[in-house]
């Protein structure tokens, strides 16, 4: 491998994008960003209902800082760099820096049950409020928008995985993967 590969882990909030990618970084000792990291209040539109009504063009979404990184990551010395980007190749701003796009494709169920319990073991004072705020803006929205961006990201991904199963099985499917085209 000549240079460093940039793997895209993708797919809807709680299909297991940010523990994948953990994984896969401790598993190949190599960097990685998670998308989350790089959010910041002017990163997504302000109307995200209208943003969706309007095409959900993704590339809308941004994170420089992110991008910044990752061109630094780059220059590095890795065999690969595993990023956190929910949207795969669908944001203009970094589609030329990714190799592979992988796409967790879970079910909307799963991955609305992961979301809600993760806020929830992340107790603070507003945690319940939080919840049913974030389950207002899913019927309203969010389910909408996840459904349509993980159909962008369908359309121009290098690997699917739709099956449910742990983390260190999705690491390993990515995994073997990845060494299936060294070869």
């Amino acid at each position: 491998m000549d240079r460093v590969k940039v793997v895209a882990i993708s797919g809807a909030s709680g299909c297991g994008k940010t523990s994948t990618v953990r994984q896969l970084s401790s598993d190949f000792d190599c960097p990685f960003l998670h998308f989350d990291d790089y959010v910041h209040k002017f990163s997504y539109p302000q109307d995200m209902k209208t943003w969706h009504e309007n095409g959900a063009d993704v590339s809308e979404i941004n994170t420089p800082d992110m991008i910044i990184q990752l061109r630094q990551l780059i220059e590095g010395n890795h065999s690969y760099i595993f990023v956190e980007e929910p949207f795969g190749r669908e944001r203009s701003c970094i589609s030329s820096l990714i190799d592979y796009v992988v796409l967790l494709d879970q079910p909307m169920d799963i991955c609305l049950s992961r979301v809600v319990r993760r806020n929830i073991a992340h107790r603070s004072n507003d945690s319940y409020s939080s919840v049913l705020k974030y389950l207002d803006n899913y019927e309203e929205h969010f389910r909408d928008i996840y459904i349509e961006t993980v159909n962008q990201v369908r359309k121009n991904c290098d690997l699917i995985i739709q099956e449910i199963c742990p983390v260190s099985v999705n690491a390993d499917i990515v995994s073997k993967w990845l060494k299936s085209k060294a070869n």
